[in-house]
C-alpha cells in the first residue's frame, strides 16, 4: 500500500513487517488507512492541544473502517508520562468494552506514542496500534521501532515493552503547527543519525539546517525519510537493543540525567538530547576517540538548530547517580554511546573522572541553571 506521493520506509524485524508512510496530507488520504487490522472499535489516544487540531480529521478518516471510533485525551507533557495517566487509557478501554481486536491510534508526539504503545502492548496482553506522530521528534524517532514506556521518578522510560505498531503515518503537514522550540527539539534526533551512522547525512543537515527550521517541506521530507531509513536498518538488525540498537541512544545517557535532574518537562527531551550529544562527543574526545574539532563542529550544528549546548549545574554525585539509572548500565557501571570515528558509534564505559571533566567543560557554574 502506497498512497500517491508518499515516501515509504519498510521496517522489518524477526516478528513484524510494517511501513512508515511520509507525505503531506496523509490524514485526508483514504489509501493511508486501508489494509490495517480490521476491528469494530478504534480508540484515538491524544492530548487536548493535538486533538483540537487533528482529532476530528482522524476520526473522520477512520469512520469507514471502524463502526465505533472514540477518543481519550491525556494531559500534555513529559511530566504526565506516568502510571496514573496510563490508567486513563485502560479505564477508557474497559468502560467501552473494547476487545482484543480494538485498534489504538496514537495521535500526538512522543509521550502520547510511548504511552499508547505501552497500553496496546499490555491491554488484554496485546492489541494492535498505529502511530500517527504529529511532532518532528516523534516522526524521526520515537514512533519507529516499537519502544514503548512510561517514566519513573528515578529514571526515564524504565517501565515499558518492545511492541511494534501496525503502521506509522507521518503527515508532514502536522509539522506546520509546531512551535519553534518543539521543531528544534525534533532536530536533535535528526542530527544524531549523522555521527552514529551517516556523516554524509550530517553534511546535508549542516547545509539545510536553516531550511529545516523554516519548515521547508522538501527539506523536512528528506530529513524524516533518511532518519527513518537509518532507524529501520538498525532496528531490523537489533529489535530489542541487545547490541547495535544502543547506538540510537547517542546523547541520551546525559540527556536523560538532565531531564530527571531538572524535573520532567523543564527541558524538552530533544533539548536534553542535543546537549547530551555534545557531552558524549566531548567524552569521546576525552578518551582520544575523536579530535576536539569534531566536538566543536557538532556543538555548532546543535546551536544552529536552536538547542542548548550548556548543561545545567548538578553536583557530581547527582550526575553519576542519575546516569547509573539507565537501561544501558550493567552491574552499576555506566555505559555511554560514544563516537569511535565520525559516522560510527560504540557502546563503552568510561572512568567517572573523565565523564565529569567532559560535563564541566559544557555546564553552568554551581548555583546557575542553563
Amino acid at each position: 500500500m502506497n498512497p500517491l506521493n508518499a515516501r515509504t520506509v519498510r521496517v522489518a524485524t524477526p516478528d513484524s513487517r510494517y511501513d512508515i508512510l511520509i507525505a503531506g496530507g496523509l490524514l485526508q488520504e483514504p489509501a493511508a488507512w486501508s489494509g490495517l487490522p480490521a476491528a469494530s472499535q478504534a480508540v484515538i489516544v491524544s492530548n487536548p492541544s493535538v486533538d483540537a487540531l487533528y482529532g476530528a480529521a482522524l476520526a473522520q478518516a477512520l469512520a469507514p473502517h471502524h463502526a465505533h471510533v472514540s477518543r481519550v485525551l491525556l494531559p500534555d507533557g513529559e511530566a504526565h508520562k506516568t502510571w496514573e495517566t496510563l490508567n486513563l487509557v485502560f479505564e477508557h478501554l474497559l468502560a467501552h468494552a473494547c476487545d482484543r481486536k480494538t485498534v489504538l491510534y496514537a495521535l500526538g508526539g512522543g509521550v502520547v506514542g510511548d504511552m499508547t504503545g505501552f497500553a496496546a502492548a499490555t491491554y488484554m496482553r496485546g492489541v494492535p496500534f498505529v502511530q500517527v506522530p504529529t511532532t518532528l521528534l516523534a516522526q524521526v524517532d520515537s514512533s519507529v521501532g516499537g519502544k514503548t514506556a512510561i517514566n519513573h521518578p528515578r529514571g526515564k522510560n524504565m517501565i515499558g515493552a518492545f511492541y511494534q505498531p501496525a503502521r506509522v503515518l507521518c503527515d508532514l503537514r502536522t509539522l506546520a503547527s509546531l512551535p519553534a522550540r518543539e521543531l528544534s527539539a525534533g532536530l536533535a534526533e535528526v542530527i544524531k543519525y549523522g555521527p552514529i551512522f551517516d556523516m554524509g547525512f550530517f553534511d546535508w543537515i549542516e547545509g539545510h539546517i536553516e531550511a529545516l527550521r523554516a519548515h521547508d517541506a522538501e527539506a523536512l521530507a528528506h530529513a524524516v525519510q533518511r532518519s527513518c531509513e537509518i532507524k529501520a536498518e538498525v532496528v531490523g538488525q537489533d529489535e530489542r537493543e541487545s547490541g547495535l540498537r544502543a547506538i540510537l541512544n547517542f546523547g541520551h545517557t546525559f540527556g536523560h540525567a538532565i531531564e530527571a535532574g531538572m524535573g520532567y518537562g523543564a527541558w524538552l527531551h530533544g533539548e536534553a538530547v542535543g546537549c547530551g550529544m555534545v557531552l558524549a562527543a566531548e567524552l569521546s574526545a576525552e578518551l582520544g576517540l575523536v579530535p576536539p574539532a569534531f566536538v566543536q563542529r557538532l556543538a555548532r550544528l546543535v546551536t544552529r538548530a536552536g538547542l542548548p549546548v550548556q548543561a545545567p549545574y548538578m553536583p557530581d554525585a547527582q550526575w553519576l547517580e542519575l546516569m547509573r539509572v539507565d537501561k544501558k548500565a550493567e552491574a552499576g557501571a555506566i555505559r555511554f554511546v560514544l563516537i569511535d570515528t565520525p559516522g560510527r558509534a560504540v557502546l563503552r564505559s568510561a572512568p567517572d573522572a573523565a565523564v565529569l571533566r567532559a560535563i564541566r567543560r559544557h555546564s553552568a557554574p554551581a548555583g546557575l541553571a542553563a
